[in-house]
């Protein structure tokens, strides 16, 4: 790469260092797009290197990372941990499920954000925030 990308890459490298401490050895990689119609269920953590389209799910016992767009409905800590974690480039889900607290998009349309996001449950409420490394959701 040249210069003019530099800045980018270190964040790219920060962001890749702060979700590796999210990941243990139980999760999963997908390596792909899900469309429309496509399910992965997984007890553990799954990261997906892609999007998930509208239709889509992603049921995980642990946390959800998507380094993509996540605009189909995903369930994180479907065993009921409340500590777990959603992650994604744009963040836009049809319905987000951490433990059993359900949200689902706005009706009206949200500005994207220009940095990833992570929705957490704090004060028994789903929160959606800027994912840096000032986050100190655990």
């Amino acid at each position: 790469m040249y210069g003019g990308n530099k800045g980018f890459n270190q964040q790219e490298e920060r962001f890749a260092a702060e979700l590796e401490a999210l990941f243990d050895e139980n999760t999963i990689l997908v390596q792909r797009t899900l469309r429309s119609g496509q399910s992965i269920s997984y007890d553990g953590n799954i990261a997906v290197l892609g999007d998930v389209n509208p239709g889509a799910e992603l049921v995980a016992t642990g946390d959800v990372i998507v380094m993509g767009s996540l605009r189909g409905v995903v369930h994180a800590g479907a065993a009921g941990n409340v500590r777990s974690v959603v992650v994604a480039f744009k963040l836009l889900p049809t319905q987000l499920r951490i433990a059993n607290h359900i949200t689902r998009a706005p009706d009206e349309e949200a500005a994207v954000s220009m940095s990833p996001e992570i929705a957490s449950i704090k004060n028994g409420v789903v929160t959606i925030e800027a994912f840096n490394s000032e986050w100190q959701g655990r």
